[in-house]
Order: structure tokens, then C-alpha cells, then sequence
């Protein structure tokens, strides 16, 4: 009678534990879902403004076209092109600001100083979203890999979590002293 409460015992402890690793994944799962929830809201605010500073006519006709359609390409991508789009928007917003007229030129303009404060937030906040979204991944990853929840497909049919990668890397003259000079 005694070995068959230890079996007991043991049948469910196992469940318990399976239970509350397929919990945790469940979770963690979510977790991806809303860091990647609110890292594509950061990338769309930060093409909505940069789109909007290339429209704006402040900046040279060179500098507005290339952040206008680099601004457009990250808005229209698909999401197998959104990581490269993203990054060529990176790139764009460093070429534009590299001269620091341009951004004495939207400072100037009406509105400019709103205009550069959002802009400088849109371009910090990106890479911070980006990293809580992979911080996530590489979470549910980890749990992945052990051999249980692999055997016994504790993680259903959730897709296997792929982590966001793009320079993200803002313009040296958008930094928190940029806002202020």
C-alpha cells in the first residue's frame, strides 16, 4: 500500500511540475507578445517623426527625401523586411543628423523644439523596447531547450521565438543633452 502512495506522490509531483513549467512558458510567451507589442509601437513612432521632420521642409531636400523614404519603407515593410527596413531608418536618421545644422534647422522651424524632443524619445525608447522584447526571447528559449518541455511539446504549437534584430543605434546629436541646448 505504501509504494503505491509513493507512485502516487510521484505522478503528482511530476504533473505539478510539468503543469507549472507549460504555466510558465504560457507566459513568458505573452510577455513576447506585449514586449513585441510595444517595441512595434516605438518603431512606428519613431518613423511617424522622423516622417514628419522629413516632410516638414526644414531640413535640405537631399536630407528630407533620404528620411522620408527610409521613414515610409519602415511604415510599409513586411515583417520578413521589417528588420532591415528599421535598420536602413537607423542609418538614415544618423546620415541626416550628422550635421548638426539640420538639426538647428528643426529647432528653428515653429514647433521645432516639440518636434526634436519627441524625436529624441522615439529614438531612445526603441532600442529599450527592443531589448525587453529579446530579454523575452531569449527567456522563452531557454525554457525551450530543456529536454522535458522538447519531449513532451509542453509549448504546443506556439512558434519558436525569434528575437528582433536591427541597428538601433540613435544619432550622437539626439541624445538627452540635445534636448536642452
Amino acid at each position: 500500500m505504501t509504494t503505491f502512495i509513493w507512485i502516487a506522490v510521484a505522478i503528482v509531483l511530476i504533473g505539478l511540475y510539468l503543469s507549472w513549467t507549460a504555466g510558465r512558458l504560457d507566459r513568458l510567451h505573452a510577455r513576447i507578445d506585449a514586449a513585441r507589442a510595444a517595441l512595434d509601437a516605438q518603431l512606428l513612432r519613431r518613423a511617424s517623426v522622423a516622417q514628419e521632420v522629413g516632410t516638414a521642409g526644414v531640413l535640405d531636400p537631399a536630407a528630407s527625401i533620404v528620411l522620408y523614404q527610409a521613414a515610409h519603407d519602415a511604415r510599409q515593410a513586411t515583417e520578413e523586411q521589417r528588420e532591415v527596413a528599421e535598420s536602413e531608418l537607423s542609418q538614415a536618421l544618423r546620415a541626416v543628423f550628422e550635421d548638426k545644422a539640420q538639426l538647428a534647422a528643426v529647432r528653428e522651424a515653429p514647433g521645432g523644439e516639440r518636434t526634436v524632443v519627441e524625436l529624441t524619445a522615439a529614438v531612445r525608447r526603441v532600442p529599450m523596447a527592443r531589448r525587453f522584447h529579446n530579454d523575452a526571447v531569449r527567456a522563452a528559449r531557454a525554457v525551450r531547450r530543456h529536454r522535458v518541455v522538447r519531449y513532451l511539446r509542453l509549448a504546443g504549437h506556439a512558434p519558436f521565438p525569434m528575437a528582433f534584430e536591427m541597428d538601433d543605434e540613435p544619432p550622437a546629436v539626439l541624445d538627452d543633452r540635445s534636448v536642452g541646448n
